[in-house]
C-alpha cells in the first residue's frame, strides 16, 4: 500500500509538471510502460523539444542517435534508444541509463521518474532560453580589478551582517531571494527589542529626482576632498618612515622594516569607501555631537598612559628672539709678514676695484 501510494504522489508531481509546461493528457500512472502508445508519444515530444531548445543537439553531435519512437518499434528497440538519449543527458539514475535499461523500465515507477528527468531538464532548457547570450570572448575571463574588489566588498558586508545578527554563514548556492528573506525574517523579529526612536533615519524627507542629483553631486564633492587630505596624510607617512632607513641600524635591519610596513602601507587608500547607501542607512543618532572631551566619551578613551606625566627636560633653543649678534673675527699677523696688519677689524671680504 505505502509503494501504490507514494507512487500516486509521484504520479501527480509529474502531471502538474506537465501541465506547468504545457503538456495536457498525461496517460495515468496505471497505463505508463515502454509499449504505451501515450508514453512513447509523450517521450517523443518532450525529447523534439529539449532538440529543439538546442540540449540535445550537442549530445547528437557527439554520437546519438536520432529518437525514433513509432509505434511500429518493438519494445527492446524503444529502450535502446531511450538508454541511449538518457546517457546522452548524462541523467543521475543509473538504473534508468545503464546496461539493462530495458529490466529498470519494466520495474514500477520507473516510468514515472523518466518523465519527472525529462520535465525538469526541459524546464532548466527554458530558463536558460530567457537568459541573454553572453559574449564568449569576455565569459572566459574572471571578475578582475575595480569589479572583483567591489564582489569582495559586498561579501565582506554580507558576511558582517549575518554575524551581527546571530545568523549561519550560507551555503554556496543558496539563493539571493532567500537570504533576503531570512535577513528580513530576523531584522523584524529583533526590531521589537529596541527602545522607542532609536533606529530614526537622519534623511528624514523622500528624495525626487533633482534632490538625488544634489546628493550624488555633494557626496562626489566630498569623497574628492577627502581623497586630496587622505593623499596628503599619506605622503607624510611615506615620508615618515623612510626617515626611519637613514640611520645606520636601520641597514641592516632595513629588510625586516619593509616586511613590515609594506603591508600596512599597500592597505591603505586615499579613495573612500562612504557612498550614498551609508547616507540612507544612517540614524538620527549619528548627528549628535559630543565632545572629545566629555565625561562619556573619555570613558572609551581613557588608557594609563594618560596619567603619566613628564619631567623637566632640557631647553633646546631655538628662539630667533634670544639670539645674539655676531662678535667681530679677530686675526694676528703671520709669521711670514704678509697678511693684514694685527688689530684691525673686517666686517666682510673687500670688493676688487675695476
Amino acid at each position: 500500500m505505502e509503494g501504490e501510494e507514494a507512487r500516486a504522489r509521484e504520479g501527480a508531481a509529474v502531471a502538474r509538471d506537465l501541465l506547468a509546461l504545457g503538456y495536457e493528457g498525461f496517460p495515468g500512472t496505471a497505463a505508463l510502460g515502454p509499449l504505451c502508445p501515450d508514453f512513447r508519444a509523450l517521450c517523443a515530444r518532450l525529447m523534439a523539444e529539449l532538440e529543439t531548445l538546442g540540449t540535445v543537439k550537442r549530445e547528437r553531435e557527439g554520437g546519438a542517435e536520432v529518437l525514433n519512437l513509432s509505434d511500429g518499434s518493438t519494445e527492446d528497440e524503444v529502450l535502446r534508444q531511450l538508454a541511449g538519449r538518457l546517457r546522452a543527458l548524462h541523467c543521475p539514475d543509473r538504473a534508468l541509463c545503464g546496461g539493462d535499461c530495458a529490466t529498470a523500465l519494466r520495474e514500477p515507477g520507473a516510468c514515472l521518474r523518466l518523465l519527472r528527468f525529462l520535465c525538469t531538464e526541459l524546464q532548466a532548457a527554458r530558463l536558460l532560453r530567457l537568459r541573454p547570450p553572453l559574449d564568449p570572448s569576455m565569459a572566459a575571463l574572471p571578475p578582475s580589478g575595480k569589479e572583483a574588489e567591489e564582489g569582495a566588498g559586498m561579501v565582506q558586508e554580507l558576511i558582517l551582517t549575518l554575524q551581527a545578527l546571530g545568523l549561519p554563514r550560507p551555503t554556496p548556492g543558496t539563493p539571493a531571494s532567500r537570504l533576503l528573506w531570512e535577513l528580513h525574517a530576523k531584522i523584524s523579529e529583533l526590531l521589537p527589542s529596541l527602545p522607542p526612536g532609536s533606529l530614526q533615519p537622519l534623511l528624514s524627507y523622500s528624495l525626487d529626482a533633482p534632490r538625488w542629483e544634489a546628493l550624488e553631486s555633494l557626496c562626489q564633492s566630498l569623497r574628492d576632498q577627502y581623497c586630496c587630505r587622505r593623499c596628503l596624510l599619506l605622503k607624510r607617512l611615506d615620508l615618515t618612515t623612510s626617515s626611519f632607513h637613514w640611520s645606520d641600524r636601520a641597514e641592516a635591519q632595513g629588510e625586516a622594516m619593509k616586511a613590515v610596513l609594506i603591508p600596512i602601507r599597500e592597505a591603505l587608500t586615499p579613495e573612500s569607501d562612504v557612498s550614498i547607501a551609508h547616507i540612507l542607512a544612517a540614524r538620527a543618532d549619528l548627528s549628535r555631537l559630543v565632545p572629545a572631551t566629555s565625561k562619556a566619551a573619555r570613558q572609551g578613551t581613557c588608557c594609563a598612559i594618560n596619567k603619566v606625566l613628564m619631567g623637566n627636560v632640557p631647553d633646546r633653543g631655538g628662539r630667533p628672539n634670544e639670539l645674539e649678534a655676531p662678535m667681530p673675527t679677530w686675526q694676528s699677523r703671520r709669521e711670514d709678514g704678509g697678511g693684514r696688519k694685527a688689530g684691525r677689524q673686517y666686517w666682510g671680504r673687500k670688493k676688487k676695484k675695476k
